[in-house]
């Protein structure tokens, strides 16, 4: 395989595709939905309409509109069906012939693909998602696939790790930690034996963005690892996938063994002194793992426990060897950056937070799915212009970045999202959970539901993180049930500052950012729980911190 063979194979991709394509989603989301039925039930009226020679129906990920699934799309036209069912597919070779709008009466319904949802997005990563067959490796090489890492193997390792550098790009796992800076750690570690490690253990309650990269665009993760792998010395890869994820972890699967099967993983590759394998390996769904050492630990079969650091695992990771981790959307944007240049890249955002976030968008909205924008795009853009506002009522808060992050009230809806201003706030970005709250949530009990994940999901290896988070669990069941005291209240806020201060690691460290968030913005919620003799007699001054450090 070299340059000249992917340049063929993208040429009769090209050839092969017919006129009109029926795009049938088939993501987690949609075959949720009954998609599987609707693919097959297209796929029949297009055979039995005499529509073969001209028209094709294809499989392909998620197009990002998940709360109207299924979904299926017409190309050329562009045109976007909503909610479809098996019985609408005798309507397709009519659609086919007629442009005119046809929604109404039991007809396919047309989604407009005007709306702000569509529109204000700026896709990078999820550019070819919901567009290719996610299985074929020829629709992504038709698409420009693996251009990107043919660019790559022509630079020296060097080369490519200060072209990441350039392009500003920080890890998407929620941490936001400088991508450029990490690999160049790993290229100059002695050399010898060093991996690449994709981490899709996503965890976070309503994120399900990695997920859906890697079921959209296996090949793209693949090559984005094999960039990496090349830029620090690696011969030997890692996808860490929960097995929650099925689909992900098939597709991947079908991935690796395509792309080694065409010479796009294995030995010298594309013709170059490059050999790099990658394996898929299955987590049992423990939420620490996505903890670095703690998939490390996964990874080699032992017990998914994290240790304190340093060293990282840049220096000493999986096997005692130096091992590149990145998140699924990170690698993901590789081929992007060395397709357009750094410097293209770079444009987008804001000064420090640059390029594109993918965001799963959740909870009370209108529009619930996946939307990915440039970063430093407003709160109130994405909650109230792309995702249409509540289902009813109005928006109380927005919390991002899972069971690590915060909620963030509606009076802060223009606050840009980067991840200096979120911080800010008392939240993170996270891996890019956003779930939408209205005014009938309660803040206590949202922030009770999430110290309850994280007490469960605990490895147990640190005290503060073991004993703390039940604690605090106790004590918001008790705030909630309105049997707790100011007292304990203030008990409260203490712990959550003794838990994120001495903790092993980012669970625990974390896992008080909803207590104190609501805390910060909504304090009278939980004054009003406590019992009311508290209020007959006279309060010492409250330990309450204005702000979150």
């Amino acid at each position: 395989m070299d340059r000249n063979e992917l340049e063929r194979i993208a040429a009769s991709e090209r050839a092969r595709r017919k006129p009109t394509r029926v795009l049938c989603c088939t993501g987690t989301g949609c075959r949720a939905s009954g998609a599987d039925a609707v693919h097959h039930a297209f796929i029949q009226a297009v055979k039995s309409a005499g529509l073969e020679d001209t028209t094709e129906v294809v499989g392909v990920g998620c197009m990002g509109l998940c709360s109207r699934g299924p979904l299926v799309g017409l190309e050329p036209r562009g045109i976007l069906f909503d909610r479809v069912e098996p019985l609408h597919a005798a309507q397709i070779p009519g659609e086919i012939a007629n442009p005119e709008p046809g929604n109404g009466n039991g007809r396919l319904h047309r989604v407009d693909t005007n709306h702000p949802f569509f529109t204000r997005q700026n896709k990078i990563v999820r550019a070819l998602a919901g567009r290719i067959d996610p299985e074929r490796i020829e629709e992504y090489i038709a698409e420009g696939g693996y251009l990107a890492l043919d660019s790559a193997l022509s630079q020296s390792p060097q080369e490519v790790v200060a072209a990441i550098t350039r392009s500003g790009l920080r890890g998407r796992g929620g941490a936001g930690y400088p991508t450029g800076l990490k690999w160049a750690t790993v290229a100059k570690m002695p050399p010898g034996e060093k991996y690449v490690v994709c981490n899709g253990d996503e965890g976070d309650p309503g994120a399900f963005m990695d997920r859906a990269v890697m079921e959209d665009l296996p090949y793209q993760v693949l090559e984005g690892m094999t960039i990496a792998a090349h830029a620090v010395g690696a011969r030997h890869g890692y996808i860490y996938v929960r097995a929650e994820y099925p689909l992900a972890v098939e597709r991947l699967r079908k991935a690796v063994a395509r792309a080694t099967q065409v010479g796009l993983l294995g030995h010298k590759i594309l013709g170059s002194s490059l050999d790099f394998s990658v394996e898929v390996r299955i987590g049992a769904g423990a939420f620490v793992c996505g903890e670095e050492t703690a998939l490390i630990a996964s990874i080699a079969g032992n017990r998914g426990t994290p240790r304190p650091r340093p060293p990282y695992p840049a220096e000493v990771g999986l096997d005692g060897r130096p091992t590149l981790i990145n998140n699924v959307e990170t690698l993901a944007t590789i081929p992007a950056i060395l397709r357009h240049g750094p410097e293209w890249f770079a444009a987008i955002g804001t000064e420090k937070s640059k390029g594109t976030k993918i965001f799963s968008l959740t909870g009370k909205i209108q529009n619930a799915g996946l939307v990915e924008v440039a970063m430093g795009t407003s709160l109130r853009t994405v909650v109230e212009e792309m995702g249409g506002g509540v289902l009813n009522g109005r928006v109380k808060a927005v919390q991002t970045g899972g069971p690590s992050g915060g909620c963030i009230p509606a009076s802060l809806l223009d606050t840009p999202i980067d991840y200096e201003s979120l911080a800010a706030l008392g939240s993170i970005m996270g891996s890019g959970g956003m779930i939408v709250l209205d005014e009938s949530d309660r803040m206590p009990e949202v922030a009770r539901f999430f110290m309850g994940f994280c007490a469960d999901e605990s490895c147990g290896k640190c005290v503060p993180c073991r004993v703390g988070t039940v604690q605090l669990y106790r004590l918001l069941t008790a705030i909630t049930e309105g049997r707790a005291t100011r007292a304990d209240l203030e008990r409260m806020i203490q712990l959550c500052h003794l838990v994120r201060d001495t903790s092993l690691c980012g669970l625990g460290q974390s896992a008080p950012n909803p207590v104190l968030t609501t805390l910060r913005y909504f304090l009278p919620e939980y004054e009003a729980l406590l019992r009311r003799e508290e209020f007959a007699r006279p309060q010492r001054s409250s330990v309450i911190p204005l702000t979150v450090v």
